[in-house]
């Protein structure tokens, strides 16, 4: 039996066979503003040749999967022959759904697959295989729609600390496109170009006031600001970002291109991770919510969950990400308990390589639900079986 795992998230899929190298594909559809009639799936965002004012149809809302018909679409395209090449009756599918997911989509899920977890627990897998020693870790998944906080003790999760924060990449890469339109140019149509620059731009402040103070300091002065070249898609195909020694602080630049000049948006977006009441989201941020999620609980568990923390999911890449989370719990706990704050190299495919390790292990064959079991026993023994 061959493996397949698949970490389905709400902007990415990440997947591959369990002896292979994992893809991280767009778990969308596109249409683009040239061929409107056209709509492309998943991989094919690489035909399109104008990206700008590209169209996403998600299949996921708030982080939950309701669009079956998009859905649908891009499994055909994943697993059909373009892709994978699944051959169903020969295959195990390990699959990733969201925390507190409802019972009406884990019922459409269970018929069309035969094995899920939650991405955190296959997470939280991968972290308890590479450190046998410890017992205890919390799983900070802070991915498109929403940030999590999850504590595992055991492999098992503890439901009274489970922690969710409904601020992510999606909400960070809207609110950006908000004030560059206010600011400088209309961009509410170019949500993929935004997210490029988000990604390629945005840090995480150590400090934000001081920060702020030299954002807007005039001229050379200004070490924050950053001109960022948009594409054109035609001369330009990627935006990047003009080295400082090249940037013009007087005005514009001879060559014609189209500049984004950003200062203080670079950390102001990201901030929002750590404060959320920052554009009215009335919620704690990041280091205060996993504070507290430990507070909730056994206290002789505390000090293990402190000295594990993990974290995984796009969000976390922002450079300055984890020596930020690090200085706020660090100033948030007791001075007897330690603190460590593990980022594994590769945070998106975290839990994929969780779920790989998970499909080499030898009990692996008792932790599926075979159709002829479903047919059998229905919704029932999957609720029994996986770890929802």
């Amino acid at each position: 039996m061959t493996t397949l795992v698949l970490d389905n998230g709400a902007y990415t899929a990440k997947i591959g066979y369990s002896h292979e190298k994992v893809s991280v594909i767009p778990n969308c559809q596109f249409r683009s503003k040239t061929s409107r009639l056209k709509t492309f799936t998943a991989s094919q965002l690489d035909e399109i040749k104008d990206p700008s004012g590209l169209f996403y149809i998600l299949p996921f809302q708030k982080g939950y999967l309701v669009n079956w018909d998009v859905q649908r679409k891009v499994w055909d395209h994943l697993f059909g022959k373009e892709m994978f090449k699944v051959d169903f009756a020969d295959t195990s599918i390990v699959i990733t759904e969201p925390y507190f997911n409802f019972t009406s989509i884990q019922e459409s899920m269970n018929e069309i697959l035969n094995f899920k977890r939650s991405s955190g627990s296959l997470s939280a897998h991968r972290y308890f295989q590479e450190n046998s020693s410890e017992l205890c870790c919390i799983v900070v998944d802070s991915g498109f729609s929403f940030t999590h906080i999850v504590p595992y003790c055991r492999g098992k999760k503890m439901k009274d600390g489970i922690c969710r924060l409904n601020v992510g990449g999606k909400l960070l890469t809207n609110h950006f496109k908000e004030i560059i339109s206010y600011r400088q140019l209309h961009v509410m149509d170019e949500t993929y170009v935004l997210n490029q620059v988000k990604e390629d731009v945005c840090y995480v402040s150590q400090d934000f006031y001081k920060d702020m103070e030299i954002a807007q300091l005039k001229g050379e002065d200004n070490t924050v600001m950053r001109d960022y070249v948009l594409p054109d898609f035609s001369a330009i195909k990627k935006g990047f970002c003009k080295p400082p020694e090249e940037m013009n602080f007087t005005g514009k630049y001879k060559s014609g291109e189209q500049i984004l000049r950003l200062s203080n948006e670079r950390f102001a977006v990201p901030e929002m991770l750590f404060h959320p009441s920052d554009i009215g989201i009335q919620e704690m941020g990041i280091p205060e919510a996993l504070v507290n999620s430990v507070h909730n609980l056994p206290e002789e568990m505390q000090p293990h969950f402190f000295k594990n923390i993990v974290l995984t999911g796009g969000n976390t890449l922002f450079p300055g990400f984890r020596d930020r989370v690090y200085k706020e719990v660090r100033s948030l706990t007791p001075t007897d308990f330690d603190v460590s704050v593990v980022q594994p190299n590769n945070p998106i495919c975290y839990s994929w390589e969780g779920g790989k390790l998970l499909s080499e292990n030898p009990d692996f064959d008792e932790m599926v639900v075979t159709r002829e079991d479903y047919e059998e026993n229905g919704h029932f023994i999957c609720e029994e079986k996986f770890d929802i």
